[in-house]
């Protein structure tokens, strides 16, 4: 070979890397002036750079498709109603879809379907069902990706529409619903486990950090989102699920699936939690769900028909197997909550108060139970002090807990608030604390055995 063929190949290599070299210093300069606009939220000066870089360098960083979707959010949110709204929706459905493209693996199949679900659905984009089957998709593919409260509404509230139109079975609708319900106490069992952890040590008088405190008000905010879903989602079940609906529908299927343990148990769970345990096929139900399978259900339904039957003993005895043997947290929850109601009727105080607090340790968002807590405390404060003073000032450990109801329960907000306002207004007055000065802290005796702080009035 020639040493001139040599020098040709040589100089066009260099001439390459030379090429790809400034390209890639090109990029890296765009992008930058691009994202530091896009930072301050300057999007209309980032707008030309970063669709400068998505174009020519689309690899380049997922950066660019973060916050080209920021830029598009916030054009779809200033734009009005109409044709804009709808070529935005879609822009922005097409940058998630390029992300997806050049970074599967920074990419979420439950964040990127679902979020182009509900764009589709807000901006009346396609048909129900085409806005539908991106939300299935994101559900079956990547459920613990699919977190967002409002689109698991839109999901659900699609399904039933489908099912109106005759597209999805009914038994179809009961079971989405019990799973959504579950995946949405899942996720406001760990807000209100932040909550709960937060708010502790703030009334245990340390000062939370900057970072506590927004951590607090973000799982509030999730917290009250997830609960007003819930609500929605029941209310669009509507009349699908009461015992009118649900009594035919199940003594039809009996004699063919009463050997299905899963239909069986379901059919059971949904008439206990729609309070159908009157009809026969109730028992009929259970009795089934016991031979095939005993288990913790099969212990639950047992001490349900046992309290009805005014068995006590034998109810409790259910309740706690069931409690042993659930393995579901908020199942089990529900179970100690349950002796815990039962235990309160009987004025069993101590023992009641310590399976609600069983309660909240699988499901922190049980605001009921701190409820039911503080009506007990409350209801003792004549007997559990030692002077007018320290009896007034149980009412400050009523409130306390009542407050907590509210805090991981937005549901029980109004509730709670009233509740503890009325506690507050029976706990010692600015008087009575300077009238005893130096009382930091008051020990609560009795059952209750805790101790209260004095506040700050």
């Amino acid at each position: 070979m020639n040493t001139k063929y040599l020098f040709t190949i040589a100089a066009g290599l260099v001439i390459s890397a030379t090429s790809v070299s400034a390209q890639a210093t090109d990029c890296a300069t765009t992008a930058s002036i691009a994202y530091e606009h896009a930072k301050v939220k300057n999007y209309e000066a980032a707008e030309e750079p970063l669709w400068k870089v998505r174009k020519e360098c689309p690899t380049y960083s997922v950066a660019t498709y973060q916050f080209g979707e920021k830029l598009l959010k916030d054009k779809l949110k200033k734009a009005p109603a109409g044709g804009e709204k709808v070529s935005i929706a879609k822009e922005i459905i097409t940058l998630q879809k390029e992300r997806f493209q050049y970074f599967p693996g920074k990419t979420k199949i439950g964040d990127l379907h679902s979020d182009i679900g509900q764009l589709m659905f807000d901006n009346k984009i396609g048909t129900n069902y085409e806005q539908f089957i991106e939300f299935h998709k994101a559900y079956t593919e990547d459920k613990d990706n699919f977190t967002g409260a409002k689109k698991l509404y839109t999901y659900f509230s699609l399904f039933v529409d489908l099912h109106g139109e005759g597209k999805r079975e009914l038994q179809e609708v009961f079971d989405l619903y019990d799973n959504i319900t579950e995946k949405i106490e899942d996720e406001e069992s760990k807000k209100a486990k932040v909550i709960a952890e937060l708010t502790e040590k703030e009334e245990s008088g340390t000062a939370l950090t900057s970072k506590e405190k927004r951590k607090l008000k973000n799982s509030g905010i999730r917290l009250a989102a997830f609960s007003k879903v819930k609500a929605g989602i029941n209310q669009k079940l509507g009349e699908l699920a009461d015992c009118k609906n649900l009594i035919p529908l199940y003594n039809g299927q009996f004699d063919a699936k009463k050997s299905d343990i899963k239909w069986v148990k379901g059919a059971s769970r949904r008439m206990y939690a729609k309070e159908c345990t009157d009809d026969p096929l109730f028992f009929k139900l259970v009795e089934s769900q016991h031979k095939l399978e005993p288990s913790a259900k099969t212990a639950y339904y047992l001490g349900i028909l046992a309290l009805k039957d005014k068995k006590t003993s034998v109810a409790l005895k259910y309740f706690n197997q069931a409690a042993d043997m659930e393995e579901k947290a908020s199942d089990k929850a529900k179970v100690y909550f349950r002796i815990g109601e039962v235990l309160k009727k009987q004025g069993s105080k101590g023992k009641a108060r310590g399976y609600y607090r069983k309660a909240l340790k699988y499901r922190p968002s049980m605001g009921t139970a701190y409820l039911r807590i503080a009506s007990m405390i409350a209801s003792s404060a004549n007997n559990c002090g030692t002077d007018v003073f320290s009896k007034r000032a149980v009412y400050w450990l009523a409130e306390n807990y009542a407050r907590r109801a509210g805090k991981v329960d937005p549901s029980l907000k109004s509730t709670a608030n009233k509740t503890a306002a009325n506690y507050k207004a029976k706990a010692p007055s600015k008087t009575d604390i300077f009238n005893n000065p130096g009382v930091t802290s008051v020990a609560i005796g009795c059952w209750i055995g805790e101790t209260v702080r004095v506040p700050k009035l």
